[in-house]
């Protein structure tokens, strides 16, 4: 198959000394930082033009502990087109309904697709609360640029999906544990199968009221170290939240699976180093082998690692109430070695995944090599001090007992 592309610029018409200086540049960046998708931003989104129409047939609500996540959807659905030529054009609420795309909309060829996933909390006094929505906004913004898709307001952005929450707030379980998971997605929809920018694109969101992730509930999870796959490189998409980079995870998850593993640990290079933990970000808490102090570790933002909101409170709330208790909170490369020789130490104290769906995952061990490492919990523990401390803080201001910035409390 020939792939077309735009034309360029022919680089032999390029000046020698820029095409050296190319080439002699010292270093480079570990991912493309794309400004937007589209230059011709005639207009962005404006929520004063939003229109409304409700659904004549409105569903039963599902009994809170009967929820699966994911499996069912409220009565309605925010929409917002665009095209290169008329930019953002009024957002729609409607009932939840299906799609009508052309079998050549390039999201189905070559994956122009993002989302984000955010959720929606009632608190004790049965007000709708958003939680950090404009971190979730910012990183949708990078995602979409990033395979040239539109940019929009933020602030815009986030008054549409509070009307669409508190719309839908019915929907809100109010037991704790519980919330509406929100969908933002973004596909190129125009028809056609040349390899270019989409001149047409659509944003909506969908709403899905959910329990704890996990059936089991906070409980520690066995991970299966996997070495012979990669989540993301450098240079990549895997600090985006894009569709393209779930599919390909999930023949391993079910290889980990069939050993009896809930899940696995994406390792990469030769040294093998940790990177995430099935769709969360990992965290360690270990003690320092020559100074005996406690750290808590995960990756750094090097390209290759999803920037997490969950991951961003959890750094937040480390350096806000661990640091002043004497810990170290790093951000930096370490391997499965690593680990490894800390378990068999004694040193490593306990391991949890970080991520919106779960909130906190605690570890229980880890699969390397044959070998089963273990990750400092008890045998009739479920969750390490750590993990507990932290599902504890991050949900107090999810569900506003606790009053802070990172909730966002939706007008009525």
């Amino acid at each position: 198959m020939l792939r077309q592309f735009r034309p360029q610029r022919s680089l032999a018409k390029q000046p020698i000394s820029r095409l050296l200086a190319a080439w002699q540049e010292p270093s480079r960046s570990y991912s493309i930082h794309a400004n937007a998708a589209s230059t011709a931003k005639i207009q962005d989104i404006d929520p004063s033009k939003l229109t409304i129409t409700k659904t004549k047939a409105p569903k039963e609500l599902i009994p809170a502990s009967e929820l699966v996540f994911g499996r069912s959807f409220t009565d309605h659905m925010l929409s917002i087109e665009w095209t290169a030529s008329e930019g953002w054009l009024a957002p729609r609420i409607t009932p939840y309904q299906n799609l009508s795309l052309d079998p050549a909309s390039c999201v189905f060829h070559y994956a122009f697709e993002c989302f984000e996933g955010m959720k929606a909390y009632k608190d004790s006094n049965g007000k709708v609360r958003l939680f950090r929505p404009t971190k979730n906004m910012e990183r949708m913004n990078k995602s979409s640029a990033r395979i040239a898709l539109p940019t929009f307001d933020q602030a815009a952005m986030i008054k549409l999906i509070s009307q669409f929450s508190q719309m839908e707030e019915r929907f809100i379980p109010s037991t704790k544990g519980y919330s509406l998971y929100l969908r933002p997605t973004m596909i190129g929809t125009q028809k056609t199968l040349g390899v270019g920018p989409p001149g047409s694109a659509l944003l909506y969101v969908i709403a899905s009221p959910v329990g704890p992730y996990y059936p089991t509930g906070f409980k520690a999870i066995s991970l299966e170290a996997t070495n012979y796959a990669v989540r993301a490189w450098p240079g990549g998409v895997g600090d985006k939240k894009l569709g393209a980079n779930y599919a390909p995870c999930i023949v391993p998850q079910l290889e980990a699976a069939k050993r009896g593993f809930h899940q696995n640990l994406w390792l990469f290079g030769e040294e093998e180093f940790v990177t995430e933990v099935g769709t969360m970000n990992m965290f360690a808490a270990i003690k320092n082998k020559e100074t005996g102090q406690k750290e808590l570790i995960t990756a750094p933002l090097d390209g290759t690692i999803l920037e997490g909101v969950t991951r961003d409170c959890v750094l937040s709330l480390a350096r806000e109430k661990l640091v002043p208790e004497g810990w170290k909170v790093l951000e930096r490369k370490y391997t499965m070695k690593e680990l490894s020789e800390a378990a068999q130490e004694g040193r490593l104290l306990e391991a949890f995944g970080a991520g919106t769906a779960a909130i906190v995952s605690p570890i229980r061990n880890i699969c390397w090599k044959g070998d089963m490492v273990d990750c400092g919990l008890r045998p009739e523990e479920e969750a390490g001090e750590l993990a507990s401390k932290m599902k504890n803080w991050i949900e107090a201001r999810q569900y506003g007992d606790e009053e802070h910035e990172w909730s966002y409390t939706v007008p009525e």
